[in-house]
């Protein structure tokens, strides 16, 4: 579909019956609380019933409401400010069962990863991790934990290992001036993308870098960026943002990687266990 869904519904509303014109009033509004209503929700909230809901959904293009709903919850996932993002979880959640369905959404989410998961851009990034001179990571915000998981793990694999840390963006670009051919950038965002990542990755592409990009969808501004493209699901919970998903796809190609590492891996490993033993880096368990 060419336009996204309130355009389409702006555009019909001089065909609408009365009703019709009701619920294109509210989604308008209030699409951001729409996007995860059911028809009979919308219905009784506008004060119509859920087949003129679900006729709604069909006259503007759509196979049936739950098409439409998934269109109104892709586009807000880039709009919704922080405040916004509250306000709709308020409505959805009640308290006496947040961790069941915050735990519960986590595990869909890494279930949905799993099977969209492109084995062929996997195995390459793995391979390319294997192979990098210089392996550079950036994620900005909450994706910034995920670069710094990334970083803490594979800096054990390979000897040229930079996070990008948060800054300006002019001292972004003064941490990855000398990425070149031969090196790996890993981009990691999910909405809102980051502005700085995208260009960041722009930059290390144009430098001949081979571009990683884990995000959400092939439709994200730095799938578009990138040569390889890793997805895993990531939502909203309130203001905060789901990385379940995103975490569990980062450990698996840090496995992936290591498994590719060789023998060299169990050298180095012994090495670091005896420096942790010498500098009493982890506390003894008791016998």
């Amino acid at each position: 579909m060419e336009h996204d869904v309130l355009e389409r519904i702006q555009e019909a509303i001089p065909s609408f019956s009365k009703g019709q014109k009701k619920i294109a009033s509210y989604i308008l509004e209030n699409y951001d609380k729409t996007a995860f209503m059911t028809a009979g929700k919308l219905g009784t909230t506008v004060g119509v019933s859920e087949s003129t809901v679900v006729r709604f959904a069909a006259d503007i293009g759509f196979e049936g409401y739950p098409e439409m709903r998934k269109a109104l919850q892709a586009l807000i996932k880039n709009r919704l400010t922080s405040v916004q993002r509250i306000e709709v979880a308020k409505g959805l959640m009640n308290a006496a069962a947040i961790p069941s369905s915050v735990l519960t959404a986590d595990m869909e989410r890494i279930h949905a990863t799993l099977e969209t998961m492109p084995s062929s851009d996997f195995d390459a990034a793995a391979d390319a991790l294997c192979k990098a001179k210089s392996i550079y990571i950036m994620g900005m915000r909450s994706s910034n934990a995920i670069a710094i998981y990334m970083g803490h793990y594979l800096n054990m694999l390979f000897p040229n290992v930079r996070v990008v840390n948060e800054s300006s963006s002019s001292e972004v670009f003064e941490q990855i001036l000398r990425v070149d051919e031969g090196d790996v950038f890993i981009g990691i965002s999910f909405p809102r993308y980051s502005r700085r990542t995208i260009r960041a990755m722009e930059y290390a592409g144009g430098r001949g870098a081979k571009v990683i990009a884990i995000t959400d969808t092939d439709s994200s501004l730095l799938a578009q960026t990138a040569d390889l493209r890793l997805y895993a699901k990531s939502d909203m919970i309130s203001f905060v943002d789901s990385i379940a998903a995103p975490m569990s796809l980062a450990s698996a190609l840090i496995v992936a990687a290591a498994n590719r590492s060789g023998e060299d891996l169990t050298q180095d490993f012994a090495r670091l266990e005896k420096i942790w033993s010498e500098l009493g880096v982890y506390e003894k368990t008791a016998r």
